[in-house]
């Protein structure tokens, strides 16, 4: 949450879900009150002119995940808004030996417990990481779901626009992608094939995203 007397921004992630960014004072200024997405979502068939905050995620499902739940996960989060300091806050329960991967535009960057800190963020900075979460639910009779988000770019009481991306490994041939929800449609871009599932959302408000899996019967 970001408030308008604080100095910091947190980014608070749920496997790897929550986003929420300050807009710069130039976006405030040419977007007007009543122009303010105020939560539902809304997918925009054409990307903003200018970059907005990415929200980039690869997961590697293989077959202990199938056991286990947890999948190996790296994420990136590209033009990063510029504040004095932020941290990017994971569920402790779902979460677990976090590494930073690379920064850019950040004066200092580090991993405490489950969060990772940051001091120094520059406007465009950008920071990756990776990690394993238990983000992988069995359901029973085969079926396995991977739910993300909710996804957001907020800032007070508006919602701004933002890109996520995701990136499904399965690697393991016992698991095949069945459906995604949302629909794919303008601005919610899905490929597939027999080895990766993956979409790329453009929108404002609250994105919440569902990918169902089928095992296969053993030959």
């Amino acid at each position: 949450m970001c408030c308008p007397w604080s100095k910091s921004l947190f980014l608070v992630l749920c496997l790897p879900a929550l986003a929420a960014a300050a807009p710069s004072e130039e976006e405030l200024f040419f977007k007007s009150v009543a122009d303010v997405n105020d939560g539902d979502l809304r997918f925009l068939p054409e990307p903003p002119a200018k970059p907005v905050h990415h929200h980039q995620n690869r997961i590697r499902i293989d077959e202990a995940s199938l056991a286990t739940g947890w999948v190996k996960l790296e994420q990136c989060h590209r033009h990063l808004d510029a504040v004095p300091s932020l941290q990017i806050v994971y569920n402790a329960e779902r979460i677990r030996n976090i590494a930073l991967l690379s920064h850019a535009q950040v004066d200092k960057a580090w991993v405490h417990e489950n969060t990772v800190q940051m001091e120094g963020v520059r406007a465009s900075a950008h920071i990756c990481i990776q990690a394993e979460t238990r983000a992988l639910a069995d359901e029973g009779d085969g079926r396995f779901s991977l739910r993300n988000g909710p996804y957001m770019r907020r800032f007070l009481d508006g919602y701004y626009p933002m890109r996520v991306s995701l990136q499904v490994e399965l690697a393991t041939p016992q698991l095949r992608f069945d459906h995604i929800e949302p629909e794919p449609q303008a601005g919610f871009q899905v490929r597939q094939s027999p080895r990766e599932v993956s979409y790329d959302a453009w929108f404002e408000g609250r994105l919440n995203t569902l990918i169902r899996f089928q095992r296969l019967p053993e030959q």
